[in-house]
């Protein structure tokens, strides 16, 4: 089918890195087009990620037009390195031949690839009509010239997700094409026409045959759009949840107790919403969605109170979701993290009752690095109930009791010096006289910080070794004096900046 260019105007800025390789594949004798996302993210008005050309050039002859490129592939796609650029995104553009490709006999890759084809055979070979749009910059940088043989610019200004040719033939070829499709609707707020939707269901089991690590790859893409809730949805309602995160099936018509007024199913989906809408990291954002994933396996009716209780799904979903993580082959820190953020998210419940004692506990359980991420999780508990967010005085008393629980101690546990090294240096036996010295010592680092050394504390302790046992006492008493004065101060300076008493 030969291609006729169409005149489009682009209101965008295509940066010069990228034109340098289309124009010099052009002055080389070449054909160039922009091809794949990077056009159809322009057309979406999304910056690109990512600069794909195509060319009639085969990969010896492009490597020869540019000074530091490299191959490492079968299907002829040469990275050209741009070293002036300050972007980092652009600081290698792909290069690939037009190409055909022979059938896919492991569902993932063609067995044989050809260099011996036109634009329009390459763009033939394509996922989805909205990815098999090439764009000639040759005019400059708004006025271009579009090859548009499926219609995709047509489905983009339709918000409408299709195959290039039968949806069949592309998801058998490549089954990972069937995530993908839920991905770029998911991603950019298109609907999946019926006919693709229709194979999509008919092949999801096809998805066995793919490597976890790129189902998981998608899933992680799917979870860090703007909308991961939709994608869900799509996932389940299409039959591909059963190939990714199955555990989170069974809350789906599961009704909860008086405080919850969505099924388990839907509140997961809620809070992960509400991590997506604040922009919160992975980790936060599958700890939202798995969060009350075992609530089915630990729901039991309570006779005294007429109604549903989930005892231990906290517990039993933090062992869940670890499996579940771990089954999709998660960094083993993005699986701790996670986990542990649903075991102990029911932690932050009444004020009136948390002590500081217990905050201390759940500050070195998750780790002091992970606390705030678990109210960001009780934060997506409550929206995903329905309810609004904490009250102001509340949420500021949480701040307040962790932050008092994670400062650091004002006690001789501070000093570079312990009792065994006094004894060691002062010759000193086990009795007060080692605990005197310790509280001295501490009441010099208070007004120094800068002396918290061992050298200047082995120094001073042999000093204060020479005083009487009063001498000693009275000094130790003042630091411990110092001590709680200090203490109280910063108790008071964190509450008033919180504003709770």
């Amino acid at each position: 089918m030969p291609h006729t260019p169409k005149k489009v105007s682009l209101k965008y800025t295509i940066p010069e890195e990228v034109s340098f390789v289309t124009k010099t594949l052009r002055d080389g004798g070449f054909e160039a087009y922009l091809v794949g996302g990077c056009v159809r993210d322009m057309f979406v008005n999304i910056k690109p990620k990512d600069w794909d050309v195509t060319t009639n050039a085969n990969p010896e002859q492009i490597q020869k037009l540019f000074p530091e490129t490299f191959y490492e592939n079968d299907y002829g796609t040469v990275g050209v390195v741009n070293k002036t650029t300050e972007d980092e995104t652009l600081k290698v553009v792909e290069v690939t031949p037009y190409r055909t490709e022979g059938v896919y006999s492991d569902k993932r890759r063609p067995d044989t690839v050809s260099f011996n084809a036109k634009l329009e055979d390459d763009l033939k070979r394509r996922d989805f009509t909205i990815n098999a749009i090439a764009y000639d910059d040759s005019q400059g940088h708004s006025k271009g010239q579009i090859v548009d043989p499926y219609g995709g610019l047509s489905d983009i200004e339709g918000k409408i997700l299709r195959t290039v040719g039968s949806p069949y033939d592309r998801f058998h070829e490549d089954a990972l094409r069937i995530l993908r499709a839920v991905r770029f609707a998911t991603d950019l707020g298109f609907t999946i026409n019926a006919e693709t939707q229709e194979a999509i269901q008919k092949t999801a089991q096809n998805l066995k045959e793919i490597a976890v690590e790129r189902i998981r790859d998608e899933f992680t893409k799917m979870i860090m759009s703007k909308n991961p809730m939709v994608g869900v949805i799509m996932c389940e309602k299409l039959g591909l949840l059963d190939y990714i995160a199955p555990d989170l099936k069974r809350g789906i018509e599961m009704e909860q107790n008086g405080s919850h007024i969505y099924t388990v199913w839907e509140h997961n989906l809620r809070a992960l919403q509400h991590s997506a809408d604040r922009e919160w990291p992975l980790h936060v954002r599958l700890a939202a969605l798995f969060h009350d994933v075992s609530k089915p396996e630990t729901r039991r009716w309570s006779e005294d109170k007429k109604d549903w209780t989930f005892y231990g799904h906290d517990v039993v979903g933090g062992r869940v979701t670890k499996k579940a993580l771990e089954n999709l082959k998660y960094p083993k820190k993005i699986v701790d993290v996670a986990s542990i953020l649903v075991r102990y998210h029911l932690f932050f419940s009444d004020i009136e009752k948390i002590t500081l004692s217990a905050v201390r506990r759940i500050v070195r359980n998750v780790g002091p690095e992970n606390v705030w991420d678990l109210m960001k999780i009780r934060a997506c508990d409550r929206i995903g109930m329905g309810r609004p967010k904490e009250t102001p005085y509340r949420l500021r008393k949480y701040q307040s009791m962790i932050e008092e629980a994670m400062r650091a101690p004002v006690s001789v546990g501070m000093l570079k010096v312990d009792g065994k090294k006094i004894m060691d240096v002062t010759h000193e036996t086990p009795g007060p006289k080692i605990g005197f010295i310790l509280h001295a010592l501490l009441e010099e680092v208070f007004d120094n910080p800068e002396n918290n050394t061992e050298e200047f504390l082995v120094k001073r302790a042999v000093e204060l070794n020479k005083l009487s046992i009063k001498e000693l006492e009275k000094l130790g008493k003042a630091g411990k004096e110092k001590k709680e004065e200090e203490e109280e101060k910063e108790l008071a300076e964190i509450r008033k900046r919180h504003g709770v008493k």
